[in-house]
């Protein structure tokens, strides 16, 4: 039995998706997906980089640099509030299904990486943001009657993400 390893290369946000497919007489038997997230992974970004730079960007898009630092501060904040309602549910005190969009909105913010740099696929980087602002308004009604505060401390996501949707449809659609 063979197995391949398929890597989707990415960039940005340290995100790094991989797929084992086993095949047995030419047919696949089994597709096990493993998802690794590697926080400082530094990887060389010139080919990504050439390809953003020449989308079509609407004239209010931030500047490059400005990225990293925001996802920074953001990624603190979703860690320790995600963290508290996966331990609460881990421990009884919530309810799975309360931490269900939590759970989808992390997979679907660190998808967005491989979707947009590492396949170079505007039409799904957009379907995957309006997911996580979905999944995020998801998130923040079902926990509100628990715990308000982690609604608060999301509010900034929050805003990103509705301007990072804002932006992404735009650049979607300049670039049909």
């Amino acid at each position: 039995m063979d197995t391949k390893k398929i890597e989707i290369p990415t960039t940005g946000r340290g995100f790094c998706l991989f797929f084992t497919l086993k095949e047995d007489k030419g047919k696949i038997k089994t597709t096990k997906c493993q998802i690794t997230i590697l926080i400082f992974k530094i990887k060389n970004m010139d080919n990504t980089t050439f390809w953003y730079q020449s989308l079509i960007k609407p004239s209010w898009s931030p500047p490059g640099w400005l990225f990293g630092p925001v996802w920074t501060v953001l990624y603190v904040l979703i860690a320790f509030s995600f963290g508290t309602v996966f331990y609460k549910t881990i421990t009884g005190k919530l309810s799975w299904m309360v931490a269900l969009p939590f759970a989808l909105n992390i997979i679907f913010n660190l998808a967005f990486t491989p979707l947009q740099f590492g396949l170079k696929n505007n039409w799904l980087a957009a379907v995957d943001i309006l997911l996580v602002l979905i999944t995020l308004i998801w998130a923040m009604i079902l926990i509100w009657p628990h715990m308000r505060w982690v609604v608060y401390i999301n509010l900034p996501y929050l805003l990103w993400v509705m301007f990072a949707t804002i932006l992404q449809l735009t650049i979607t659609y300049l670039n049909r």
